[in-house]
């Protein structure tokens, strides 16, 4: 499996980072070709379903994901999240933790994908794709207005 790792500091505080960067229907706005849909009720927490529909022309496929574990930011204590990809063509999870440091916070975004169709070879361009896809998301949502 290809890891990307993404890593960003902001100047937001550490609740409001988290906040952003868990808004999963804000996700499908910055991938191409993606529109993301919760299908569970809010709030999110363990047990949240999230689907990554992505489609080009008449090519499309879902990456459903659950998410596993739960902990927002509090304090002095960093926020952590873990989903683990349940569908049968995008295999893997991503794990995202917000830490306050001085001046804002501090984002940690860990993702562990294996398209079905491609074999391990191809993990240095999915990783690269990965970090190109998750970096842009990782910053447009910190970015955007409040």
């Amino acid at each position: 499996m290809a890891l990307v790792r993404i890593e960003r500091p902001s100047p937001l505080p550490a609740e409001e980072a988290w906040r952003r960067l868990t808004a999963w229907e804000r996700h499908g706005a910055l991938v191409p070709f993606t529109t993301v849909t919760v299908r569970t009720a809010p709030p999110t927490g363990v047990g949240t379903v999230v689907v990554a529909h992505t489609r080009l022309g008449r090519l499309g496929f879902d990456d459903p994901m659950e998410v596993v574990a739960w902990q927002p930011p509090e304090g002095d204590r960093p926020g952590r999240c873990r989903l683990e990809k349940r569908g049968t063509q995008v295999r893997g999870w991503a794990a995202l933790e917000v830490s306050p440091s001085p001046g804002g916070s501090s984002v940690l975004w860990l993702e562990e994908i294996r398209p079905r169709w491609l074999p391990r070879g191809f993990d240095p361009l999915t990783r690269a794709a990965g970090r190109a896809v998750f970096g842009r998301v990782v910053t447009g949502l910190l970015g955007e207005p409040p």
